[in-house]
């Protein structure tokens, strides 16, 4: 049975792409999605009222996980401890290496898995600045949430302050939960390891990241349920709006490479002679420019054939 692509992600067409400038646009993205989330900072109390919100359309639901799972990390601290070492880490060097390892060893699909990964980060920064959340563990005690990152905080590098590290809480919004990009993130790392992984290792690895994952952001009290629903929502999304970014994309360096000026126009002074011979062109028979005249010099008739020439033979008598 013949395979087939998942839309956004097939073969890219066979481009030549660099390091030197794959990097510096990943940066560009990530820093702007940093940046983003910094400014989509919203009121704190709209904020809580939205963290309140979901809660209670998940006890509605029935999908209320968060309890049970925060309560085991806050009790058992063999449970806990390693959870915050995934949640405050993993999220900014998985990602990473699987980039670097479809560039090296999957060039044919790593430009369509990168517009994917990008535009549904894009996607995520929309949530933030749209619907900026509480996460559980900011909420009141009275809710019955345990920041196991700050109760942890000993074990780490980070404070009390999320994932950042000690004194660099105010480099981060902590309101931006909705939607789980740790999730999302995950999730998209788990389609590569399956989809390009040739290991069972790879196979396994890509089952087990992004659901340790979503139990971790709803254990540490970072997440909602519904918050690693709406990132793995705004993976898909993006999955099917990357084919048209890639095609604007293109687009777009098309036109700037029609308005670019060649670096030597055709004819400019210094530019070389695009013909060796200086405009001379060989005839049938000749191997040189110019053949023909110096055998005219060399005492073959004037009026001789240009046949009877380049044959060498001698001139007809009159």
């Amino acid at each position: 049975m013949p395979q087939t692509e998942t839309p956004g992600i097939e073969a890219a067409p066979r481009t030549r792409l660099r390091w030197w400038t794959e990097l510096p646009l990943i940066v560009l993205v990530y820093a702007c999605y940093s940046a983003g989330r910094l400014l989509a900072r919203g009121d704190v109390s709209g904020a809580v009222d939205h963290g309140l919100a979901i809660l209670r359309v998940e006890k509605f639901l029935h999908l209320n996980a968060e309890h049970p799972l925060n309560r085991l990390f806050t009790r058992e601290a063999w449970l806990g401890v390693p959870a915050d070492f995934w949640y405050a880490s993993l999220h900014y060097l998985v990602t990473p290496a699987i980039l670097v390892w479809l560039f090296r060893s999957r060039t044919l699909h790593y430009r369509a898995a990168r517009t994917w990964l990008m535009t549904s980060t894009f996607i995520g920064l929309i949530g933030f600045t749209l619907l900026p959340t509480c996460p559980p563990r900011l909420l009141s005690a009275s809710h019955g949430f345990v920041d196991t990152m700050a109760q942890y905080s000993s074990y780490g590098w980070w404070g009390g302050d999320a994932s950042a590290p000690r004194g660099l809480g105010g480099m981060t919004n902590q309101y931006a939960a909705m939607p789980s990009l740790h999730v999302g993130w995950a999730l998209w790392c788990g389609v590569m390891l399956w989809r390009y992984g040739r290991t069972r290792t790879a196979k396994t690895a890509a089952v087990v990241y992004p659901l340790v994952t979503t139990i971790v952001v709803m254990g540490t009290a970072n997440h909602y349920f519904l918050d690693a629903v709406a990132g793995a929502a705004a993976m898909g999304l993006g999955l099917l709006l990357a084919p048209y970014v890639t095609r604007a994309a293109n687009r777009g360096t098309a036109w700037l490479k029609t308005r670019v000026v060649p670096v030597t126009a055709v004819g400019s002074p210094g530019a070389p002679a695009s013909i060796v011979s200086g405009g001379c062109q060989t005839s049938a028979g000749e191997h040189f420019p110019r053949q023909r005249e110096s055998r005219v010099g060399s005492g073959a008739e004037p009026g001789a054939s240009p046949s009877d020439a380049g044959d060498g033979a001698p001139a007809a008598a009159r």
